[in-house]
């Protein structure tokens, strides 16, 4: 009996060290053919997001020009992160009557969202906001994320390069809050 249970004992030992080294293990570098593939995927995704988002017109200055606040700002804004990018959403009102407008009953507050996206993914994510939610046209306001750790910023100054490359290349204006000196 002492020997069974020793030798399930080294077996199960075994078993769950070759269970952890396989855990363990890396995953190759991609090749430059899985990396061309990529960067096509990438840019048929940005090419689809490209041409869903010319259907929005193009932005009117003297709309988006005239907030003072973020809280204020109706089209959807980027809050730019060490690791991601939080983008903002106002989903435009359902209910087309202006009775209880704000009110209440009808808050603007319940229709924002918040949604948390990787930067390379933001193409995808800018596509999948309805037309009605951008209610100053093709523009977005571009903010650091505020209280950066010091040793957070260079990723978050990379994060912010690749957003407002990433929104040229959409055709969306990038409207820069910090630059704007409001708060």
């Amino acid at each position: 009996m002492l020997i069974i249970v020793r030798r399930t004992l080294a077996l199960a030992s075994t078993l769950a060290f070759t269970v952890i080294l396989a855990g363990c293990q890396h995953s190759a570098p991609p090749t430059a053919e899985q990396a061309r593939a990529l960067a096509a995927e990438q840019q048929q995704v940005a090419d689809v997001a490209r041409q869903h988002l010319e259907q929005i017109p193009p932005p009117s200055k003297s709309l988006y020009m005239a907030v003072k606040s973020l809280s204020a700002w109706q089209n959807p804004y980027v809050t730019v992160q060490g690791e991601m990018v939080t983008l903002h959403v106002m989903l435009a009102d359902a209910n087309t009557s202006t009775m209880g407008l704000g009110g209440m009953l009808r808050p603007a507050g319940a229709r924002r969202q918040d949604l948390n996206v990787r930067v390379s993914d933001l193409a995808t994510a800018l596509n999948a906001i309805p037309e009605g939610s951008w209610p100053y046209g093709r523009v977005i306001a571009v903010e650091e994320a505020h209280n950066v750790p010091a040793s957070d910023r260079p990723q978050v100054r990379r994060n912010i390069e690749n957003v407002d490359k990433t929104l040229s290349d959409l055709g969306i204006v990038v409207y820069d809050w910090a630059d704007s000196g409001r708060s």
